[in-house]
């Protein structure tokens, strides 16, 4: 078997079977396999979407004509305890006791709610808790970005982040990713295998998402590009194939493998890497690029153009380069109103700028992390 730890991402349009409600049959058999790799000593979390549909469900709602956020959260708030039920029952049938977690950013954003997290995930796991996790759509709000993962396919690489997974396997609607939009364009084919994203992968994804969920193939390609930078191998493929999720587990060539880019990263670099808790940015030069990207430099003075964000020492912050693409995070030696003195300047010019100094470096090559 390829994989041990594994996180499973599971969509409204796949539980609902495309209909408007939850989907006893299509449940049934994602625990059926759930279940089966739990004997052969897989250790799953499952992060699930759903709520606003079995709330639906449970208020007698073919379709709600209001759309706006509180009418969301109420449909979320009912149907939780619903989805819950569905599951607790399903897995009973195989003796196998279920968890639920609900997240939204703001309890992971500092270090201290991470790492509680992450003990208590792997806690879990330990127990042999099959532990089913969605964002808390009740407090998170869409006019609060910064506070919502907005979608559960980022949500399910955070978590896969979180517990150092072996492999996160999103499960949608099409078999993976192609070349073209296959429901358009009967030429397009499946791409087996992606071994870096880049913005020719990225370009594929297109921005339609699907008619019940929030998420589509480029929230999906977004989640592949933080789990692959954590180490941890990605698969999307069609929750609607017979076996699926058994089939990616051992390798099956079906759906898109995205091949993870870096071995596994301990767990404050991988808390670093989720750029959950990034306060500011540093723009810097094709230099300063390069020597993070190619020799695994530390980030001088010298290379930074531009400051965002009013950040303190110690803060995490986007790293970009002159095109304006993300390139890394790291931790700050210097907060943002020092940077803006001493940005282009040589390290030994530091103390002479500020009248004080906390290291010729930026951001040290130890606490960073390019993606």
């Amino acid at each position: 078997m390829r994989y041990k730890r594994i996180v499973i991402k599971l969509g409204t349009n796949l539980l609902t079977g495309g209909t408007s409600y939850l989907s006893q049959e299509v449940m049934a058999d994602i625990v059926r396999q759930i279940a089966s790799l739990q004997k052969k000593k897989c250790e799953i979390v499952i992060v699930s979407s759903g709520a606003v549909a079995a709330g639906r469900q449970k208020l007698g709602l073919s379709h709600e004509k209001r759309k706006d956020i509180p009418f969301k959260q109420v449909l979320a708030a009912v149907g939780q305890n619903q989805l819950m039920y569905q599951y607790e029952q399903l897995f009973k049938k195989y003796e196998i006791t279920v968890a639920q977690a609900l997240l939204t950013k703001a309890d992971i954003t500092e270090r201290a709610g991470y790492l509680n997290a992450r003990n208590t995930l792997l806690a879990l796991v330990d127990l042999g808790v099959i532990c089913i996790i969605n964002e808390n759509d009740v407090v998170a709000t869409d006019e609060l970005s910064e506070l919502r993962f907005g979608d559960n396919d980022n949500l399910s690489a955070m978590v896969a982040n979180l517990i150092d997974a072996d492999l996160l396997i999103l499960l949608s609607d099409i078999d993976g990713l192609y070349t073209a939009d296959p429901h358009h364009n009967s030429n397009a084919v499946r791409i087996a295998r992606v071994e870096q994203i880049t913005e020719e992968i990225e370009g594929l994804a297109g921005g339609v998402a699907n008619s019940l969920g929030t998420g589509g193939m480029i929230t999906k390609i977004e989640a592949a590009k933080l789990a692959t930078a954590s180490g941890v191998a990605t698969v999307i493929a069609n929750g609607r194939t017979s076996d699926v999720i058994t089939q990616v587990v051992f390798g099956a060539d079906i759906g898109t493998v995205f091949v993870p880019r870096n071995d596994k990263i301990d767990s404050r670099k991988r808390w670093i890497l989720s750029g959950l808790c990034c306060k500011g940015s540093l723009g810097i030069d094709e230099g300063a690029a390069s020597a993070l990207q190619k020799k695994n430099k530390s980030l001088l003075p010298a290379g930074i153009k531009s400051i965002d964000g009013d950040f303190e020492r110690g803060d995490v912050v986007d790293i970009i380069d002159q095109n304006g693409t993300l390139i890394g995070y790291g931790i700050c030696n210097y907060g943002a109103a020092d940077i803006r003195n001493i940005k282009g300047a040589h390290s030994k010019d530091i103390e002479h700028i500020l009248g004080y100094g906390y290291g010729s470096e930026i951001i040290h090559r130890n606490n960073m992390v390019i993606v």
